[in-house]
């Protein structure tokens, strides 16, 4: 499944983007474009249903910048919390010591990739990329995997936010989620006009 880049961007931009892209939001969205058509997730994905999801997640999650960040908030807010230094962070924000071992055992990072000792590392685009897929895929962040919410009998993009962390904004992200997939439908390559 591939999709064209320039029907894609030319229809989120006027219906998620406010009719502008920045080049970080381009490049945010075509790296996880690119991993999906070429299956280097680490997971093997051919629900566009799914990619609509991940899109969306990472819209509201970044604040709509597309791309690898932290969570909000001062340095002396961030140092603040009970999980420093392992704030969220990437595109689904990572936190907590634990899932941060987890994801680079999963992921095989190890020595100068490990993020334990590197936290700042789930800022990589491929890294948040590739933590983004197999975890929402495999059910890491709450055991809610995207397979339960669309598959062959099931399309909740609703209830699909309990894969990140319950329902706040859950509405929202339904909504984003099925901008992205008419988007991905309509940039689908070799589809029936």
């Amino acid at each position: 499944m591939r999709f064209d880049r320039e029907t894609y961007f030319n229809y989120v931009r006027d219906v998620l983007f406010e009719g502008a892209l920045t080049q970080v939001q381009v490049d945010g969205q075509g790296l996880i474009l690119a991993i999906f058509e070429n299956q280097y997730g680490g997971t093997p994905m051919t629900d566009k249903r799914w990619l609509a999801y991940m899109l969306a997640t990472v819209f509201h999650e970044t604040g709509y910048q597309m791309w690898p960040n932290t969570e909000q908030g001062s340095q002396e807010y961030l140092t603040s919390k009970s999980y420093y230094p392992y704030i969220g962070r990437g595109y689904v924000h990572l936190t907590w010591e634990d899932n941060y071992r987890d994801a680079s055992a999963k992921l095989g990072l190890v020595d100068d990739r490990d993020l334990v000792v590197h936290p700042e590392l789930a800022l990589d685009s491929l890294i948040a990329t590739r933590i983004m897929f197999r975890g929402m895929s495999e059910g890491w962040f709450t055991g809610a995997k995207l397979g339960q919410f669309f598959n062959d009998t099931t399309d909740n993009p609703i209830d699909a936010r309990t894969i990140i962390n319950g329902h706040g904004c859950d509405t929202k992200i339904a909504a984003y989620h099925d901008q992205f997939l008419t988007a991905l439908d309509e940039s689908m390559e070799g589809r029936k006009q």
